[in-house]
């Protein structure tokens, strides 16, 4: 919205500085911020009145870390309504409206309300168990191809931005490209197998994230450092100076994505500030299987998904220590970890909380590092 200012520059010279994605950039990711604080105490007091709490394993399922995280019993779920109201008004506010901000504001929206569709039933009927998965994979291909109905339609033609530039989408859309090679691998990509391509890398974003939400702060700082490493890949791909110099795929307009990036980054930190040790709320599926899905859908619309194995290197950890606990159990009737995800099994083996939330912190600082160094290496 705030964007529409620069045409005004004749009138008032500064207003041109909003034609700078950097400006609105920074722009939003303190709208979001600020949006956050304030909004943060009135949300969680509204939670604990709805009576929106938790639903945890007793002690037969899970053993000694029912103990462990006793205390958390009262916590307040569904915080992720708190993170969603702050990045879609702050991309709204300074985010040009073109197919890529569309897609990627439609995108977590939808699995907003399927997260939150999943934390309400939990919250009912006062179990863990909430929506069937079966459900949530629905909610998650219907999302996939609303999504790319968006970028491969007609739409993808009418939603160009203020400028014009955002050109191209259903042909960009089908291209692949992969980290350390200077060419794209494939091009002009079936529907079929896009449509397949995009469902994966959306899911296993999206259920990634959700595994690693069982620590205060653990998700949603992790969160922080990708927001800020697929920001600065979202510049990197909308300007053909940077893409045509780092040897990456060039997409006109999709520069905004750095500006809904730095929303994402803005109300992590906010929401980070109430999630912290000990929680005052928790963000549930509402948040962290909507923020999976947004993640992954900006990933792919930069054509850096499978940086996301290296950016997201936490949430992998995370995701593949449930895979692998499950395959050996069934394979071999033994378990690899104390228990799955793997951030409990450290627990287990008697790290304080804040310690293994830190330490994780830190990796996932360093894969985002090693993420961005796959821009240069090619």
């Amino acid at each position: 919205m705030l964007s529409y200012l620069q045409f005004y520059e004749e009138f008032f010279g500064p207003l041109r500085l909003f034609q700078f994605i950097s400006i609105r950039a920074i722009g939003a990711g303190v709208t979001a911020l600020i949006f956050g604080f304030y909004l943060g105490p009135k949300i969680i007091a509204f939670l604990r009145a709805f009576g929106a709490r938790q639903a945890f394993r007793d002690k037969d399922e899970v053993g000694e870390l029912a103990n462990l995280h006793q205390a958390k019993e009262k916590t307040p779920t569904m915080g992720g309504l708190l993170i969603c109201i702050t990045v879609v008004s702050s991309v709204l506010l300074w985010a040009e409206p073109n197919v890529y901000v569309v897609t990627a504001l439609v995108t977590y929206l939808l699995l907003t309300i399927v997260g939150f569709a999943d934390d309400y039933l939990k919250i009912s009927k006062k179990n863990s168990k909430g929506l069937a998965g079966r459900y949530k994979l629905i909610g998650q291909l219907l999302t996939t191809g609303i999504a790319m109905f968006i970028l491969l339609g007609p739409l993808s033609e009418v939603l160009t931005g203020a400028d014009g530039n955002a050109t191209g989408s259903a042909g960009k859309m089908r291209e692949l490209w992969v980290p350390f090679f200077k060419e794209m691998l494939l091009e002009n990509m079936s529907v079929v197998f896009c449509f397949l391509f995009f469902l994966v890398t959306l899911t296993g974003s999206s259920n990634a994230i959700n595994l690693t939400d069982g620590l205060d702060g653990l998700a949603i700082g992790c969160t922080v450092t990708v927001a800020l490493t697929y920001a600065i890949m979202a510049y990197a791909s909308g300007n053909f100076l940077i893409s045509d110099y780092l040897k990456v795929s060039w997409i006109p307009g999709s520069g905004e994505l750095t500006v809904v990036c730095s929303a994402l980054l803005g109300g992590s930190l906010a929401f980070l500030w109430f999630n912290a040790h000990p929680a005052e709320v928790f963000m549930g599926d509402t948040g962290s299987l909507a923020i999976g899905g947004l993640v992954g859908i900006i990933a792919l619309m930069i054509h850096q998904p499978l940086t996301l194995i290296i950016v997201g290197g936490i949430f992998v950890m995370e995701a593949g220590s449930v895979i692998l606990q499950v395959a050996s159990f069934k394979t071999r009737g033994k378990r690899i970890f104390r228990m799955s995800p793997i951030h409990h099994h450290f627990e287990l083996k008697g790290w304080k909380e804040t310690k293994v939330v830190i330490r994780f912190w830190i990796l996932s600082l360093l894969f985002a590092l090693l993420g961005l160094a796959t821009l240069k290496l090619r």
